[in-house]
């Protein structure tokens, strides 16, 4: 179908003639004419009648003038939601996030993102570090969030957001609550910890192997954070964990630190795009959003 002349034929109908459509496309109105005609033609349909000096739409015009009225109303549609995504007022994006901030940043950040941005959506998948980089290098996300040890992948640009400090920690009864004592005193106490590939579990795997120690013993292990915490605070062994998690806990004396000799690890969060290429308007809002909030953070 010819939807020039299909766009000629509405505009006749909306604004009440020919004269009136050709000014307001700035086309002739001889022009105007002559093109509706070629269209009824190539259509073999008359779409106007006559009544004196007045056209009016045939029964199969005002059909046809239906299927108009709802195919330009959706274009105007299509062009408004393509000016909203272009401004990032509108679009999806898909965001993955490692354990660590996903559990304890991504949740009030995007609540409060999604307050000033109703009508972007999110959708966030929370994963391993290694699932993480997949997704973000075949397109599954856009955004990776990361909290570990600052490992480099290709093909990824990292945007450090801050750092933040590992603890030990154990119930305030311990003996060796908010003592100092040595690597080895520590890992000589019965850990728990997250299941093995846990990026923190590694750390202090390598931590012990670096310092001629033998990995600690793993007396408890769970699937999740919280859990690892709770029994801790239950008055069971000790953990190796980020602060971000625990600092409240420490706070609160529902935790207590043990400060380790000579030992000082750090997780760096970071935001992760593709490497060379830019994001969609509504994700370049979002990362700017979290390094705002990422900012308050690092000033407290």
């Amino acid at each position: 179908m010819n939807l020039h002349g299909l766009r000629l034929f509405h505009a006749i109908v909306r604004y009440g003639g020919v004269t009136r459509a050709a000014e307001e496309l700035n086309i002739s109105q001889p022009a105007v004419s002559s093109q509706v005609k070629r269209f009824e033609r190539e259509l073999d349909m008359k779409l106007f009648g006559s009544e004196g000096r007045k056209l009016v739409l045939t029964d199969v015009g005002k059909q046809l003038m239906e299927y108009a009225e709802r195919m330009f109303m959706l274009e105007q549609e299509v062009e408004q939601a393509v000016e909203d995504m272009r401004e990032g007022r509108k679009g999806l994006i898909r965001l993955s996030a490692t354990y660590l901030p996903s559990n304890f940043l991504l949740p009030s950040w995007i609540a409060r993102f999604k307050q000033a941005h109703e009508d972007v959506e999110l959708v966030v998948s929370t994963t391993n570090t290694q699932t993480a980089f997949d997704q973000l290098l075949s397109y599954e996300a856009e955004i990776a969030i990361y909290g570990g040890s600052g490992i480099s992948h290709p093909g990824v640009h990292w945007d450090k957001l801050f750092e933040d400090e590992m603890w030990f920690v154990v119930h305030p009864d311990h003996p060796y609550a908010d003592q100092k004592i040595e690597l080895r005193e520590m890992v000589a106490e019965p850990f728990i910890m997250r299941e093995k590939g846990s990026a923190t579990r590694e750390r202090l795997a390598a931590l012990c192997t670096s310092s001629n120690l033998p990995s600690p013993r793993i007396a408890l292990q769970f699937n999740g954070l919280n859990e690892t915490i709770s029994a801790v605070k239950a008055g069971y062994g000790a953990n190796f964990i980020s602060s971000l998690v625990v600092r409240e806990d420490v706070q609160q004396r529902k935790l207590a630190r043990v400060f380790v000799q000579d030992v000082r690890l750090e997780n760096v969060i970071a935001i992760c795009t593709r490497a060379g290429e830019s994001l969609s308007p509504a994700a370049g809002q979002l990362v700017q959003w979290i390094k705002q909030e990422a900012l308050a953070i690092h000033d407290e």
